[in-house]
Parts: structure tokens; sequence; C-alpha cells
């Protein structure tokens, strides 16, 4: 039984340039949004979830959905400048309530579930971690990276011995995939970010790691679940 209080919550501004109202553009029978909340809802480590978002159609939305809106963000956490974790420090000073565990789902992450989700808290509560991020498997290896230099000669990024080997020798690299942040809110609060020297992580496969910030992004995402 998790004894903590946790609250999960989900960033949805109005303006994307990538993708023009793509929080509540229909994926399948609902809208972008509505599969993370989906998710957060049915997560049995979480206690309230709550959307932060600057415009009230995405707040009627989210509504729909489950989730709860007890604001509206202001203008100046809406713009392209504004950073995720200025946007989750507001969204907990707003609300005024403690929460010992907050949980960031971006809603551009739909194929993310409940059980990853309930996983990486276990990872968390386990861990002793201050944080634990969700990560996936890089298509392109960095071993496999060059920087290109004004007079277009290559210079690796990675300094190895022999770059004549077999990709599936590499050992294998992991990026963050944008779909679970989990970390202490106190440690939030006081550090301001979301990633520590003693950060734990969570691996997501390809498919549920899918982040939706353009066009062909969203038809992809539309092609996973045969949505024509």
């Amino acid at each position: 039984m998790n004894s903590k209080k946790v609250l999960a919550i989900i960033p949805a501004r109005s303006g994307s340039k990538g993708l023009p109202g793509k929080n509540i553009k229909l994926l399948g029978e609902k809208p972008l949004i509505g599969w993370t909340i989906d998710a957060a809802t049915k997560a049995k480590c979480i206690n309230d979830v709550i959307v932060s978002t600057d415009c009230p159609e995405i707040a009627r939305v989210s509504k729909k959905y489950g989730a709860g809106v007890p604001f509206l963000r202001p203008k100046n956490l809406a713009s392209d400048t504004a950073s995720t974790v200025d946007t989750v420090l507001h969204s907990i000073t707003t609300i005024n309530v403690n929460y010992d565990v907050i949980i960031l789902l971006q809603p551009t992450s739909p194929f993310r579930t409940a059980d990853d989700i309930d996983r990486a808290f276990s990872v968390y509560s386990k861990s002793g971690a201050s944080s634990v991020v969700s990560i996936c498997e890089v298509d392109k290896n960095p071993f496999l990276s060059f920087w290109k230099k004004e007079d277009n000669t290559l210079e690796a990024v990675l300094n190895i011995d022999n770059q004549y080997f077999r990709r599936q020798d590499l050992v294998p690299a992991y990026s963050l995939n944008g779909a679970i942040y989990i970390v202490d809110t106190k440690k939030l609060l006081s550090e301001k970010k979301f990633l520590y020297e003693d950060s734990s992580s969570y691996i997501m496969e390809k498919k549920s790691s899918i982040d939706i910030d353009d066009e062909i992004d969203f038809k992809f995402a539309q092609f996973i679940i045969g949505d024509k």
C-alpha cells in the first residue's frame, strides 16, 4: 500500500507551432490529452490528477475525461519560452495542498499506460532516489554520431579505438522519452529540476515512448492504433 500522497500534473498549453491544437486533436476515439488523463486516473499510485492549461477548451475537455482543472495557467507560463519545471512549480504553489510526490505526465505521450506509471513508481519507492525518469533505447547509438567541423570533416562524438564494429555489438544507449517524471516534492521545490545525481530510470518500449510533436508524429500514432 502506498503511504505517500501523490499528485499527477499534466501540462497542456494552447499554443503549438508543430501541430496546432494537438492536445485536444482526436487520436482514435478520444483527444490526445484524454489518453494521458485515462492512464493517470487508472494508475493505482496516484491520488489526484490535475491539468495545467491556459485554454478554456482544453480545460473543458480535461474535466470531461476526469482530470481536475483548479486554475487556468497565466499567459507568461504558456509561451514557447516557459519551462515545464516553472509550470509544475506554479501548479504546486497555486493549489496549496501538500503532496509527497509529484508525477509529471506530458500529454504528448499517449501510449504510456497506467501500468507504466505504477511500475515507474515502484522503481521510485524501492530505489529511494530523488526522482525516476522514463527512458527508451535510442535508435542511433552515440558511438555512431559525429560532429561536423567547419571544413566538413568529421569528429567522433565519443572517442573509440575501433570505429569499424558491428552495431549489434554496441552497449545500448538510452534517452529520456518525456513520458514519466516522478520526483520528491520537497526536492523539486528546493532545486527546481527533475534530474539529480541519484535519479533512477524506468525503461519503456519504443512504441510506448512515441512523443507527438508534429503532424508526422501524429500520423504515426494514428498508424499504430490503426486509425485512418
